[in-house]
C-alpha cells in the first residue's frame, strides 16, 4: 500500500509534507505528490489531510 493524493481535493495546504515522518511527499504544481519509493504507509498524512484528499491504495 502506499499513499495516493486525490489531484482534485488537494488544496495545496502542505500539512501532509510537515507530518510525514519519511519526507515522502512533496509540492508539485500547486498540488501534494507522494513519492512511492520513499513511502512507509504508516498513514500519517491520511489522518491529518483537512480536505481528505489522501488515501492509503
Amino acid at each position: 500500500m502506499t499513499a495516493v493524493v486525490d489531484k482534485e481535493k488537494c488544496t495545496a495546504c502542505e500539512t501532509c509534507v510537515d507530518e510525514c515522518p519519511a519526507a515522502a511527499i512533496s509540492m508539485e504544481d500547486g498540488k501534494a505528490k507522494v513519492d512511492k519509493d520513499l513511502c512507509v504507509d504508516c498513514g500519517s498524512c491520511v489522518d491529518v489531510c483537512p480536505s481528505e484528499a489522501i488515501h492509503l491504495e
